[in-house]
C-alpha cells in the first residue's frame, strides 16, 4: 500500500476558545484511497465496525483512485465537555445531507435534529431507527462517519454560534416578512456521550463514490444466494408442516413464484420467550420437512428473537451469561462472551443448519423500551446497556452469518436492528410498522446507510392497495408477502390476482440483472437501491418553497424542502416510479439523459419532469438511456445450481452501450476464491448504422445462460 495512506492529514491543533471550553482540530490518518480516519480521546472499546470485524475492500477502494481530504472539512473542530465528546463538522449554504441512518420521512437531512437510537420506528425521524447508523453524506462528495456505540445526538445545520465565521444577521420578524424561524447554521455538530471515539471521513467526486468508499470499507456489500432474491413468504404463526406443505403447493398449482418459505414463531415448542428447538406436535420430523422443500428447490427461514426460555435446552447453561433484566420473562444472553455464542451456535447447528435450515428472521433486536431492558441493565461482559442496544442486533447478524460461512454455504435473512459496518451482512431490515410511502423514503435512505430494506406486504383494504404494495415489493431487496397473522396470499383479491402474478414473474425474469446489480454491490460498493441523489449528474442543489406565516399551521414560516422520496432506482439502469392506493396520476422526475419505457421502449422524456397516468396493472418503470436489461424465462423457483437458461438481453436507447454481467454458483462462498465471472454485453452500431447485440460466453462449466436473444426495445 501507498506509504502516504500512513502520514497524518493535520491542521493547529489548537483552534480557539470561545469561554466554554478549548476546541481542537483533528489529525487525520489515512488508511485508504478517500479514507481517512482521526481518534479522539479515549473511545470506548467497542465499536459498531468492531463487532462487525470489518475488512475493507481495498481492491475495489484502489480502483476508485486517489482522492484529496475534503478541504471544507480542514476546519472540523472537537472538545471534551462534560464527559462528553463534542464535534463540529462546517456546512456551506449550497450543501446537502444525506443519511444519519434509516429515515422514513425525508431523504434530505439538513436541518433536522435526531438522537441516533436503536429502537423500532414510530412515526418520527428523529433518530430512534432500525438501524441509526451515525454516517452523513454530503452533496459536495464527503461523508462523516462516527464510529461509536453510544446513543448520538446530532444537529444537523440547526445551531447557530453567537460567535461564529457566518452567523446570520438578525431580522426583526414585525417588520421582514422574509424573518425565518430557522437562521442559517454552518455546521453539523454532534454530542457522544463518551470520553472519546472515532471519526472516518469518506471523500468521492460524487455522492454515490462517497457511499461506495463507506460500503467498501466495511467489506463491501453482501451478496446473497440466488434463491434469496426469488419470492418469499411467510406462513401463519401456528401453521404445520402439512399446512406449510399444503401452501407451497397452491403457489405451484397457481403459477405464482416461490423460492423461500419463513416459519413465524410457532414452529418453536415455546416462544416468547424462545425455546430454539421444533415444536414436535407441528414439526414431528422437521428434517423430513426440509428434504420435501428442498426437493422443489425451496429454501426455509425461521423467525427467532435471542431471549432464552427456561424450556430451552440450554437454559441451565447460558444463565451465568445473561443480563440483570429479561425480555418476555426470557433472559438476554450477552453475545459479548464467548461461551454464549457458543452455546447458541451448538444449538441452532444442530437443530437447524444441520438439517437444512436456510436462514432466520432476527425479530425484537430493537425495541420498544418497553419490551426491550431498560438503561439500567447490566450485563456480565461490563458492556453498558446503551451500547448493548446499538450493537446487539449487529452482533446477532454477524454471529449467524458465521455458521453458515463455516458449512460455505450463503444465508439471506431479515433483522430489526442494525448499525455501521452492516454493509457486508446478508440481512435485510423490516418492521411492524406499514405505510407504504413511507416505506418508499426508506428504500431511498438505505442507499445512504449501508443497509438494506424490505416494503414487505402483509396486508390490505382494498385489492387496489394489494396490488401497489405487491408491486413495490417485488422492485425492493427482499421481495417478502408476511402472512404470519392473517393468512393473506397473493391471490386474496381476485380482481387483482393475475396482475399480482405478473409483477412476481417479472421479478424472477429479472434475476440475471439484480444478481448482478448485488454483484456491484459486493465489488464496487454501489447499493442495489439508490436514491435519486446519488444518480450522476442529478441536481444536489437544496430547494426550498417559499413560507408565508400562518396562525396555527405555519406560525414559524418554515420553509417546505422539496424531497424527492417517492422514487428510486434500482442498479444502473431502472428508474422506479411507484404509485399509491386512491392515485391515478403521479409526477416523475427524470435525470439527464433519455429515459425509455420499460414496457414499451418508448421514449418517456429527458432531464424532466413529466406526469403519468400509467393505470392500475404496471407500476411504472423508466430505463436509461443505453440500458442493458438480462432476463431469463418466467420460473416459479429460483434456478437451480446447474440449470441453464436462455438469456433475453432488452436494449434500450440509441447509442452504442456495455455492460457487465455477473454470475457464479449461487450458493457457496468460492465467488471469494475467484470462482466466478464477469461478461460484457455490448451493443455497438453496423455498418449500415443498426444496433445489433453481442456477447462472448464464458467457457466456464459453472455459467448458467446458454444463449442470448436481444431485443432492441426502442424503435
Amino acid at each position: 500500500m501507498n506509504r502516504r495512506f500512513f502520514l497524518f492529514f493535520a491542521v493547529s491543533l489548537f483552534v480557539f476558545t470561545a469561554g466554554f471550553g478549548q476546541q481542537t482540530a483533528f489529525q487525520w490518518q489515512q488508511l485508504a484511497p478517500g479514507v481517512w480516519k482521526s481518534v479522539v480521546g479515549s473511545p470506548d472499546g467497542i465499536t459498531p465496525l468492531a463487532v462487525a470485524e470489518v475488512k475493507p475492500r481495498l481492491d475495489g477502494l484502489q480502483k476508485l483512485g486517489e482522492r484529496a481530504f475534503p478541504t471544507q472539512l480542514s476546519a472540523s473542530v472537537h472538545e471534551k465537555n462534560d464527559g462528553k465528546t463534542l464535534v463540529r463538522f462546517p456546512l456551506q449554504k449550497d450543501e446537502q445531507l444525506f443519511g444519519f441512518g434509516l429515515n422514513f420521512k425525508s431523504v434530505q437531512q439538513r436541518g433536522t435534529i435526531k438522537t441516533l437510537h436503536v429502537d423500532h420506528y414510530n412515526g418520527k425521524d428523529n433518530g430512534r431507527t432500525h438501524a441509526p447508523v451515525p454516517f452523513y453524506v454530503s452533496s459536495l462528495g464527503y461523508g462523516v462517519l462516527i464510529n461509536s456505540a453510544r446513543y448520538i445526538t446530532v444537529y444537523a445545520g440547526t445551531g447557530v454560534l453567537a460567535e461564529g465565521k457566518n452567523s446570520p444577521p438578525e431580522m426583526n420578524r414585525n417588520s421582514q416578512r422574509n424573518w425565518n424561524a430557522q437562521p442559517y447554521s454552518d455546521a453539523v455538530e454532534m454530542v457522544i456521550p463518551a470520553a472519546g471515539t472515532e471519526v472516518y471521513i469518506f471523500a468521492g467526486r460524487t455522492p454515490m463514490e462517497v457511499v461506495q468508499r463507506y460500503n467498501l470499507y466495511c467489506g463491501g456489500g453482501t451478496l446473497p444466494p440466488k434463491w434469496g432474491l426469488g419470492f418469499t413468504h411467510r406462513t401463519p404463526t401456528l401453521f404445520t408442516d402439512k399446512q406449510i406443505l399444503n401452501e407451497v403447493a397452491e403457489f405451484e398449482a397457481k403459477g405464482y413464484p416461490l423460492s423461500f418459505v419463513g416459519l413465524e414463531p410457532g414452529w418453536q415448542s415455546h416462544s416468547y420467550p424462545n425455546s430454539f428447538v421444533w415444536d414436535s406436535t407441528r414439526f414431528p420430523h422437521p428434517d423430513q420437512f426440509l428434504k420435501q422443500l428442498a426437493t422443489k428447490n425451496i429454501r426455509s427461514n425461521l423467525w427467532i428473537n435471542p431471549y432464552v426460555s427456561s424450556h430451552s435446552p440450554i437454559f441451565k447453561d447460558v444463565l451465568p451469561y445473561t443480563g440483570s433484566h429479561t425480555v418476555w420473562v426470557g433472559r438476554v444472553p450477552d453475545f459479548n462472551l464467548a461461551p454464549a455464542r457458543q452455546l447458541y451456535k451448538d444449538l441452532f447447528s444442530k437443530q437447524h443448519l444441520s438439517i437444512g435450515v436456510s436462514g432466520y428472521k432476527v425479530d425484537e433486536v430493537d425495541g420498544y423500551d418497553n419490551w426491550l431492558w431498560p438503561d439500567v441493565a447490566k450485563f456480565p461482559s461490563g458492556i453498558g446497556s446503551e451500547q448493548m442496544r446499538q450493537i446487539y442486533g449487529l452482533q446477532f447478524q454477524k454471529m449467524t452469518d458465521g455458521w453458515f460461512r463455516e458449512k460455505n454455504q450463503r444465508t439471506y435473512g431479515l433483522v430489526r436492528g442494525s448499525n455501521a459496518g452492516a454493509s457486508a451482512l446478508p440481512y435485510v431490515i423490516y418492521n411492524d410498522y406499514y405505510d407504504h410511502r413511507d416505506f418508499i423514503t426508506a428504500l431511498c435512505t438505505s442507499s445512504f446507510a449501508g443497509v438494506l430494506w424490505t416494503p414487505e406486504a402483509r396486508t390490505s383494504k382494498t385489492p387496489e392497495e394489494w396490488l401497489r404494495r405487491m408491486q413495490t415489493v417485488c422492485f425492493s431487496p427482499m421481495a417478502m408477502l408476511n402472512a404470519w397473522a392473517d393468512g393473506t396470499k397473493p391471490w386474496t383479491f381476485p380482481d387483482v390476482a393475475e396482475d399480482v402474478k405478473s409483477v412476481m414473474q417479472l421479478r424472477m425474469q429479472l434475476l440475471p440483472y439484480l444478481y448482478t446489480t448485488f454483484a456491484q454491490y459486493h465489488f464496487e460498493g454501489k447499493p442495489p437501491i439508490r436514491a435519486m441523489n446519488l444518480v450522476d449528474g442529478f441536481s444536489f442543489d437544496e430547494k426550498t418553497t417559499a413560507a408565508q406565516l400562518n396562525s396555527t399551521d405555519n406560525p414559524y414560516a418554515m420553509a417546505v424542502k422539496q424531497d424527492i422520496k417517492d422514487q428510486f432506482m434500482v442498479g444502473d439502469y431502472l428508474l422506479v416510479a411507484p404509485l399509491f392506493a386512491g392515485e391515478t396520476s403521479r409526477k416523475v422526475v427524470l435525470p439527464p439523459g433519455n429515459w425509455y419505457d420499460f414496457y414499451t421502449g418508448k421514449l418517456a422524456g429527458k432531464g424532466e419532469v413529466i406526469e403519468i397516468k400509467p393505470g392500475l396493472s404496471a407500476i411504472p418503470v423508466y430505463v436509461k438511456e443505453g440500458g442493458i436489461i438480462p432476463m431469463i424465462p418466467p420460473l416459479l423457483h429460483t434456478p437451480g445450481e446447474s440449470e441453464k437458461l436462455p438469456l433475453q438481453i432488452r436494449y434500450y436507447g440509441i447509442t452504442e452501450s456495455s455492460w457487465n454481467l455477473y454470475d457464479d454458483d449461487g450458493i457457496t462462498f468460492d465467488y471469494e476464491k475467484g470462482k466466478y465471472t464477469w461478461t460484457r454485453l455490448d451493443v455497438k452500431k453496423n455498418k449500415k448504422g443498426q444496433l445489433t447485440g453481442s456477447w462472448l460466453a464464458p467457457k466456464d462449466a459453472g455459467f448458467h445462460y446458454t444463449s442470448a436473444t436481444w431485443e432492441f426495445m426502442t424503435r
